[in-house]
This record gives structure tokens, sequence and C-alpha cells, in this order.
């Protein structure tokens, strides 16, 4: 998986401020815009150099009104990172059985899961590396979130072992390294970039089943 290091990763220099779709059923507004803001605040600043103070700023509102609807700005993160941990295990679980063999499943499955963490990246560089800011209890609730992703993946992989399609003789180690490679995405991908979020998950799709020898189709990749 992705470093856990809680260290800041600034926005691409010129990057506008964006929102994110994935927190649209949060409410009340006030506490939807206090989350959009953390996630600004922790993408540029980090976790612990951020203040309550800047989150609500960033929000609109005053510092007072912040703790009306979450105790502690650990409890901000938290909720930050199980909303893109739920919304990113869904993309990766949806891919995974949209039908096919496992070239085509494993294709989709990555080129969902690098799309998502392009499209959202503010929020996806929050959500994975800022995971030991976390409290002890929730961060075993998230880890247990993230234990889903490498699930559903080291299942592809399995299956694809077993049919023959795969060359993979280290399952785990060959989950995390995909993981990983899907997961970073996010620290580097800027919208004014070459490739869209759809290209890079494409081209990711490929390399990933070169890495896995495999021998079935794709299925068709977007024109570059």
């Amino acid at each position: 998986m992705a470093a856990e290091t809680g260290s800041p990763v600034a926005k691409a220099e010129g990057e506008p401020v964006r929102t994110d779709e994935s927190f649209e059923g949060v409410t009340p507004d006030a506490a939807r815009r206090l989350l959009l803001g953390a996630v600004e605040a922790f993408a540029e600043r980090g976790f612990h150099a951020t203040t309550t103070r800047d989150i609500a700023g960033r929000a609109g509102m005053s510092p007072a009104a912040l703790y009306i609807h979450y105790k502690t700005k650990e409890e901000l993160l938290f909720q930050i990172s199980k909303v893109g941990h739920e919304r990113s295990v869904n993309v990766l679980a949806e891919a995974a059985g949209s039908g096919g063999g496992d070239a085509v499943r494993l294709a989709q499955a990555v080129r969902s899961f690098v799309r998502w963490h392009a499209e959202h990246h503010t929020t996806a560089r929050v959500v994975q590396y800022e995971l030991a800011a976390l409290g002890a209890e929730h961060y075993e609730e998230i880890v247990g979130l993230r234990r889903r992703s490498e699930e559903i993946l080291r299942g592809i992989l399995e299956s694809g072992r077993a049919s023959g399609e795969f060359e993979v003789a280290d399952i785990r180690g060959t989950t995390l390294a995909v993981m990983s490679l899907c997961i970073d995405v996010a620290r580097w991908y800027s919208p004014a970039g070459r490739r869209t979020p759809d290209e890079i998950g494409a081209l990711y799709a490929d390399l990933v089943l070169r890495m896995v020898a495999s021998t079935g189709p794709a299925g068709p990749a977007p024109a570059e």
C-alpha cells in the first residue's frame, strides 16, 4: 500500500479549488462544507499543520461553529477517510464484478480504481496519506476498509492464476504492488496534465496485465 506518512502533499500549482461529489450525501450542508474545507486544508498543509480555524475559514464559518458538527479535528479526518475509502471500495467492487474473464475484470478494476484516484485526487491524497494521524479505534476501522480493497484485487489475481490466465508467483506481493501503483496516482495527478483520468486508467490497466503476464484480452482501450 502507499506510505502512511501523514506528511502534507501540496496541490499542483494553480489548481482550482474543487468540490467532491463523494460528500454530497453528508448533511446538514454546514457539515458537508466543513468536510470539504478540511479536505483541502489537509491536502495542502497536512493534518498536524492544519488548524480548526483554517478549516472553518475555508467553509465560510467561525471556528466555534465547527464544534457543533465535529468534536475534534481528528473526527473530521476520520469522516473524510471513511467516505473516501467506502467510495473507492465500491468503485473497485463494481468493476471487479463487471463480468468477463479474469483479465477483463482485472483491467476494468485497475482502470476504474486509477480513474477514481485521479478524478478525486485531493480527497484521495488525504485518505491515503494521512492514515497515521487517526486515533486507534478510527484507524482500525479504516484499515478494515483498506483490506477490503486488497481482498477484491487479490481475489481476481487468485482466480486468474487458477484459470491459467495469469502467471503470478506471489499473490500477496503482487496485490500490494498493484494497489500502490493505482493509489499513487493521487499524489502526482494534475488536471493540467497531458492525460485524462480515463487515459491514465487505461495505461495502468495495460501495465498491470503485462505485470501478471496475462494471456487474455483486456477489452478495448480509448484512443490516445
